[in-house]
């Protein structure tokens, strides 16, 4: 028996409490506690799945609340159908409170021990005659809603057990199903310290629950925790779906026609369980896509998209999938998803504000929520050169466990000279995604403008023939600048440092060979010393050779701000 349910469109809410027990099972004690169902549960105990069995003997008249929390509390419930099942009033309110549940999408799987299915269907034999007798005592309704619940679940396709089987191999081909299920629904790793993750989750899902439209966009920066808190979303509310899927990477592995193709197989193999299922090229593999996923209820998760043919590569339209269906898609280019705007809700990711940041430097640095009482400052340094960026937080924190203050304090004046490798891959991400004009407005910015008002930089940079309409809009899109409430032009810290890394990597140790100069020291240095450096590339034409003239561009080393202009939270659309 394959595990594929469809379900139909569930009200219920994604905002919902994890699951205690894998495994809930329903049976008539004296028909098999001492038999089947204990070596069932053994079984399944064995292979690691957290299975609930009542050894209750002494049943009353009515299920106990802990009961039905339990059931309400278990991922599968697993019903023993045997010849006296419908004689146990208890037996059959467990059954009413499993439906309930099937219909907030528990899966219900029965097993038939020596009886036939159409004789619980029709309740007929042993099946119609205890009911029949439940009715001479009972209300006409009570009864009634046992046989429609027997009814339901007789009608779900199980495992028919009879005589001439093998029970050892009979109960191994469940755990094996079960277990497969299992592997399955394990959830995705997520994070080692969550810190901060579970409000934006709740925000999201919030919005889910209260938005028909099929696709969710999450948009911010590189590291700032976007397949963090998808990874989260997903296994919140993966449960709820006919089929579900997770594609990362996707930027990545759709640079070749063999990576699109993989891509297709993966996505309907996660929600066909199909392994016959062959593509043979990406437009086949559409097609594929919509003939046989269209009527399903499926979420699916694209993380890391940074064109729309990547997406178009597997959802060809938004509207392909069943309604209920969901889409996650995570990027770092906002205007990805405006192409989308019909049918797509938004979500930016903010950085972490300072007592999140605190914490979450703290579990990496001390394992603790907090920092030592006299590392305090040390850690606020840290947490001010981040700029509530988790991933800095998280390389940094690790980099820094374990070490003493003069440490700390050695390692704090590196960063802010010289970039960390591993933030600095992440970052580069978007950069490299640039085209020439592009990158050196961003370069230009980095080094020169943060914090100056858009109009000043665009003429500046329209005298150079860079387009800054087109090209600052697009560095906005890509979430390496933002627009303040004055119209200032602003860039987190860390996104300036990596610009005026690029150019210092030009050549490390002559300033003068640099492409552009910023701090002040620098550019005196290489006008005394009579180089030919171009000290501006774009804008070298309005540069005296005049250090009074130059200084109040190389103010602050280039950065003519306020307190708030490294916020990457206060923006707007330029």
């Amino acid at each position: 028996m394959a595990l594929v349910t469809y379900k139909g469109a569930s009200s219920s809410s994604f905002i919902h409490q994890p699951k205690k027990f894998d495994v809930f099972l329903s049976f008539r004690g004296e028909d098999t506690r001492l038999g089947f169902v204990s070596h069932l549960y053994n079984a399944l105990c064995q292979r690691g799945i957290n299975t609930f069995i009542d050894n209750n003997l002494q049943r009353g008249e009515e299920i106990s609340v802990g009961l039905l929390k339990v059931i309400e509390s278990s991922e599968i419930s697993i019903i023993v159908f045997s010849e006296n099942y419908a004689s146990s009033k208890w037996c059959l309110d467990e059954l009413i409170k499993i439906v309930e549940c099937k219909k907030k999408d528990q899966l219900v799987l029965p097993v038939f021990y020596n009886i036939d299915p159409s004789e619980i269907r029709n309740q007929k034999g042993k099946f119609g005659e205890a009911l029949s007798k439940h009715e001479e005592k009972l209300k006409d309704y009570k009864v009634q809603s046992w046989r429609e619940a027997l009814f339901e679940v007789a009608n779900i396709s199980g495992w028919h057990y009879q005589h001439s089987c093998s029970e050892f191999e009979f109960i191994q081909g469940i755990v094996k199903e079960i277990s497969n299920f299992k592997l399955n629904r394990t959830p995705l790793f997520v994070a080692r310290y969550p810190v901060g993750i579970n409000y934006r989750v709740k925000t999201i899902l919030s919005d889910i629950e209260s938005n028909d439209g099929h696709i969710i966009g999450i948009y911010g920066p590189g590291g700032i925790g976007k397949t963090t808190i998808a990874k989260a979303i997903f296994n919140r509310i993966c449960n709820h779906f006919d089929g579900f899927c997770y594609l990362e990477n996707l930027r990545e592995r759709s640079e070749t026609n063999a990576g699109v193709i993989e891509l297709q197989e993966i996505l309907l193999f996660e929600i066909l369980k199909d392994t016959n299922l062959k593509v043979d090229n990406k437009s086949r593999g559409i097609n594929m896509i919509k003939e046989r996923l269209s009527f399903m209820r499926i979420l699916l998760v694209l993380d890391d998209a940074d064109k729309w043919i990547q997406i178009e590569n597997l959802l060809g339209r938004c509207n392909w999938f069943a309604s209920g269906s969901k889409i996650i898609i995570t990027t770092r280019d906002r205007h990805l998803l405006a192409t989308l705007r019909k049918c797509c809700s938004t979500y930016e990711v903010k950085g972490l504000d300072q007592d999140e940041a605190l914490e979450l430097l703290s579990m990496h640095a001390f394992q603790s929520n907090k920092p030592k009482e006299d590392y305090l400052e040390l850690a606020n340094s840290v947490i001010k050169y981040a700029k509530g960026l988790p991933l800095a937080l998280v390389i940094m924190g690790a980099d820094l466990n374990g070490r003493t203050k003069p440490q700390w304090r050695s390692a704090i004046d590196k960063y802010k000279r010289i970039p960390n490798e591993e933030v600095q891959k992440i970052l580069e991400i978007s950069y490299k995604g640039l085209d020439e004009i592009e990158k050196d407005i961003f370069l230009d910015i980095a080094c020169f403008f943060k914090g100056f008002f858009k109009e000043y930089v665009m003429d500046m940079l329209n005298a150079c023939d860079l387009h800054p309409i087109y090209g600052i809009q697009k560095l906005f899109d890509k979430c390496l600048i933002t627009v303040d409430r004055y119209d200032r032009l602003l860039m987190h810290d860390l996104l300036q440092q990596m610009g005026r890394d690029i150019i210092r990597q030009e050549s490390p140790q002559m300033p003068g060979e640099r492409s552009r100069l910023w701090c002040y020291e620098d550019v005196h240095k290489v006008i005394t010393q009579n180089t030919n450096s171009v000290i501006i590339q774009h804008n070298s034409q309005n540069v005296a050779d005049d250090t009074e003239l130059l200084a109040p561009l190389l103010s602050q080393n280039g950065s003519h701000t306020d307190s708030d202009a490294g916020d990457p939270s206060s923006s707007s659309s330029p």
